[in-house]
Order: C-alpha cells, then sequence, then structure tokens
C-alpha cells in the first residue's frame, strides 16, 4: 500500500494503524481466491462480447421510440443478446420491470393457472415473494387464485433432500421453484451443478414439469447460467448483476420460448405480449452494464471474500467461509446484537460515494415481517450490484454485505464497518 494511501486511510477515513496492518493480513490470506475469479471473469467478458458482435450490436440500437413502441430495434437487440449469453430460446428484459420480485411474479402469474401447485425444494422463498404465492396473506396471491404450493426444506446438512422432493411431487405440480441465492436465510448458495442435479432429478419424475429459477445474485459467478444446464425459466434484477451498476432499472425474465409468450401475455396484455413497450432511451445503459458486468460482479465477489475472511479473523460466524466455492455475491456475517448490526451498516454507509453523510435506521419496510435496515449510498438506488448491507433486526443478528463496483471500494466498506463496531466498545 502506498504511503500516500495509508495516509489517506488514516487522516480522512479515520481507519487506525491496527486496522491497516489487520487489512495487509487479510489481503495476504485472500490472494489466492481471486485467481479463479479472474478465470471465471475473463471466460465470462468473452461470452458477452462474443454475443454482442454476433448479434451485430450497432449504436443505432441505442436510439429511442415512442408511443406504443412497435418496431423498437434496441429492445429487439437487448433480448436477443441477453437469450444468446443465457443459452435459452427467448427473453424479456424491460425497464417496465420493477425489480427482481416483479420479474419472478411476472414468471409466477403468467404461468401458473388455477389447480396448479407450486413446489419450491430450496425451502421458503424470499420474503418479498410470500405474499405474491400466498404464505403470508396478501390480496391478489398465486392463493386466491387457486394455486396451491408446498415447499421441501434443506437437510440439516445444508443441502438439497432429493428424497423429500420424490415424495411432493405430484399431479398437481406444475412448476418446481429454486431460489439460487440464500436470501434472508443462513444457507448455502446453490451452484450451477447443483441446479443441474435438481433439474434431471425432477424431470425423471415428471417429465413435463416446469423447473424455474430466482437467479438474483448469482449471475456470471460461474461459467454457465442455470438456462444452460436444462432450467424452463429464470428471472433476475437489472439493478443487481446484469446490470453492471449501469442499468438504471429493471429486470429480465429468460428461458423457453413457449413460456416467455405467456409471461409476456401477464407483462402487457394477451394478444400484444412483447411487441410493445418502449425502453425509454436505456438500451444504451442496460448494454454497457451487461458489457461490464463480468468485470463488476468479479470485484464484488472479491469484496465479498475481504469481508468475509476480515470478520472470521475477528472472531465472527460467516456464511460462506472465505475459502468456500462462491454461488452468489452476498456474504453473510453473524454479529451479536442489533447495535452491532446497525454499526455495521452505519459504517458501510459512510464507506458510500453517495449519501455518505446519513445512518440508515432500521424501518418497517413492505414485505418484510420485522424492521429492517440497509445501507446503500449507490449512484443507482437500491442498487444491490453497489455496495450495500442490510440486516433484518431480529435473531439471530445475521447482516447481509454484498456489491462494490470496485474491490477497493467493497473493501473500504468492510474496513469502516469494522470501524464502526469497534466504537461501540469505547
Amino acid at each position: 500500500m502506498l504511503n500516500e494511501t495509508k495516509e489517506i486511510l488514516k487522516s480522512y477515513y479515520g481507519i487506525d494503524d491496527n486496522t491497516l496492518k489487520f487489512s495487509d493480513e487479510v489481503l495476504e490470506d485472500i490472494s489466492d481466491q481471486f485467481e479463479n475469479i479472474k478465470r471465471v471473469r475473463e471466460y465470462n467478458q468473452y461470452k458477452v462480447l462474443k454475443a454482442m458482435q454476433e448479434c451485430r450490436l450497432s449504436d443505432n440500437h441505442f436510439n429511442w421510440t415512442t408511443g406504443y413502441g412497435y418496431n423498437d430495434i434496441g429492445r429487439e437487440k437487448v433480448e436477443e443478446i441477453y437469450s444468446k449469453v443465457f443459452g435459452c430460446e427467448d427473453s424479456i428484459v424491460r425497464p417496465i420491470i420493477v425489480n427482481g420480485t416483479h420479474a419472478l411474479t411476472l414468471c409466477l402469474q403468467g404461468i401458473l393457472r388455477p389447480g396448479d401447485e407450486l413446489l419450491s425444494v430450496t425451502s421458503k422463498p424470499y420474503d418479498t415473494l410470500e405474499g405474491v404465492i400466498g404464505i403470508r396473506e396478501e390480496k391478489g396471491s398465486l392463493k386466491e387464485f387457486g394455486v396451491t404450493y408446498s415447499q421441501v426444506d434443506f437437510l440439516s446438512s445444508g443441502d438439497i433432500d432429493f428424497d423429500g422432493i420424490k415424495e411432493k411431487i405430484n399431479d398437481k405440480t406444475k412448476m418446481v421453484f429454486i431460489q439460487r441465492s440464500k436470501g434472508y436465510s443462513w444457507r448455502k448458495s446453490l451452484t450451477i451443478s447443483d441446479i443441474e442435479k435438481v433439474v434431471k432429478f425432477v424431470k425423471n419424475i415428471k417429465e413435463d414439469v416446469i423447473v424455474m429459477v430466482d437467479n438474483c445474485y448469482g449471475e456470471f459467478i460461474e461459467t454457465k447460467e442455470p438456462t444452460e444446464v436444462g432450467v424452463d425459466i429464470m428471472a433476475g434484477s437489472l439493478i443487481k448483476n446484469p446490470g453492471g451498476g449501469l442499468a438504471l432499472t429493471g429486470g429480465y425474465i429468460a428461458g423457453r420460448k413457449d413460456l416467455i409468450e405467456l409471461i409476456s401475455y401477464r407483462l402487457t396484455t394477451p394478444g400484444i405480449g412483447k411487441e410493445c413497450g418502449l425502453t425509454f432511451g436505456t438500451t444504451r445503459n442496460v448494454l454497457q452494464g451487461f458489457f461490464m458486468a463480468p468485470y463488476i460482479v468479479s470485484q464484488a465477489l472479491m469484496g465479498a471474500i475481504f469481508c468475509a475472511r476480515s470478520f472470521e479473523k475477528l472472531g465472527y460466524e460467516v456464511l460462506p467461509k472465505f475459502d468456500d466455492k462462491r454461488c452468489d455475491i452476498i456474504q453473510i456475517v453473524k454479529l451479536n446484537n442489533e447495535e452491532e448490526v446497525i454499526a455495521f451498516c452505519q459504517g458501510t454507509q459512510s464507506a458510500a460515494p453517495v449519501d455518505s453523510y446519513v445512518k440508515p435506521v432500521p424501518w418497517a419496510m413492505p414485505g418484510y415481517d420485522s424492521e429492517v435496515i440497509m445501507a446503500a449510498g449507490a449512484f443507482v438506488q437500491g442498487s444491490s450490484i453497489e455496495l450495500s448491507s442490510d440486516a433484518p433486526i431480529k435473531p439471530p443478528y445475521n447482516v447481509y454485505f454484498q456489491g462494490g463496483l470496485t474491490f477497493d471500494h467493497s473493501k473500504m466498506g468492510t474496513l469502516k464497518a469494522i470501524e464502526y463496531i469497534k466504537k461501540l466498545g469505547q
């Protein structure tokens, strides 16, 4: 580290000599972990570049259209490129999809019909989907429309319960749902290999069952995506991994063409589907972000590993551990109490380029069963590929750290979180 760097870290950011020395020790511990990340990044970068070249992307595709958006060549090109990169037949990539939960909801509502059953094989889905499904009572849920729900919990080892899946699949099972990322759960996230095993297993039991994956936080972590190993449909958010920090909003859905058609009728209206819908001049941001995504994701992964090793060395339990295989960009740190959770998030916020002077506090966020604190000083509001940390304010006091457009910034977020927690004991 340059002396000038140390000086700015000490004089401006208030990071003391002990923490700086600690940071250097952590970097030594984790350097070997970065090599595989770089190899995956390089492959995915060329994969995206190849797709853009093969699809003959031109600056003409960055132009605006108005009104209904018929013949929006930019929109069509974005969806062509996404389909090619994700190795699937078709996709929907739109700024009018407000978040990942919306993208997932469109899939569920577009495909499932009264009398169908949705089977989650990765325990209970992420909190915001509970109301969509009807696990938590909400108006307009799938439950209200006669779609039933069942789930298979993970084994005590954290592995998928294949025997449990076999018992639960029945004639009504229309869709098997897989959540790739851990969400607000203390569990392993799923590798592409894990997902492929589930696909083969359930298709062997019921050939026509539809396998859907919540791919949020998982894009470009490995050299393949779920749709390249037999998954029928998947969805995610553009302000997470695939947006590369440049997409202003939006979500994507990718998979089988017949399923995309059904979902498009829920997106707009039956008979119109994908044929309408403005991109509002976002095409360049979406595609440039997609081009940058493999690199940005690699930076976030490196930051997550730095956070994991730092808090491991400080005696905290973390998941995944610094040398575990990574399946998403999320790092969980199990803290001791509510005060440490708040301090961690306020420390992360203080490292932000935007709203660094703001102190996040817990609040009753819609869709959650407890107060939640979120630190997110981002250029794009709510962007999870930018540095952020968040946590439900309830035992076991897990905080979820993710993102970072650069490794250096992500590292700073960890160092400031450490400093804020240290101050609690003073």
